[in-house]
């Protein structure tokens, strides 16, 4: 004698419960392992070392010369520098800087009215398009430098932010 099992919405609800749950439960138990299994990811390229002396320097050609064995920047069209002229706030001023130029391998900002020059270091790692954006802080009104590296030598761009109380222009 077989038996009839009526599926009531009741009924389905109590078993999409289960199911529910026992899918729950081996998720977790699946995260739980997953770290040891999964490879953690890693730096593009650990060879590239902070430049942690560069970052010290409280001048344009100190930081130049720390960061660089030739500190030489020959001005270029094909270095972009987009700043605002005047930064309501000179805690968050917005930059950004991409070149035009063959095998960059590194864009440095600097503002020297800071009471630390280079602002910010990006190693390009190669096959990246050689663009960054960021927020900077600056201190006071200054020129904002961008010194991109590319087949060992070294192209820039420069530009004045007034650096304001409100964005008056004072």
């Amino acid at each position: 004698m077989s038996r009839i099992i009526i599926a009531t919405p009741a009924r389905l609800a109590v078993e999409r419960r289960l199911v529910l749950q026992i899918l729950g439960i081996g998720s977790l138990a699946a995260m739980g392992l997953a770290p040891g299994l999964v490879p953690r990811a890693q730096a593009a390229e650990q060879s590239l070392a902070w430049p942690k002396n560069a970052f010290a320097q409280k001048n344009e050609t100190a930081a130049l010369d720390a960061l660089y064995e030739k500190p030489i920047v020959v001005p270029s069209d094909k270095v972009s520098l987009d700043v605002p002229e005047i930064a309501e706030n000179g805690a968050v001023v917005p930059v950004s800087v991409s070149a035009a130029l063959p095998n960059v391998t590194a864009i440095a900002l600097l503002i020297p009215e800071n009471p630390f020059t280079l602002a910010a270091y990006y190693p390009i790692p190669e096959g990246t398009e050689p663009s960054v954006s960021c927020r900077l802080k600056m201190a006071k009104t200054s020129d904002v430098v961008a010194v991109v590296e590319a087949d060992g030598k070294h192209y820039g761009a420069r530009k004045q932010v007034k650096v304001t109380l409100g964005g008056c222009g004072g």
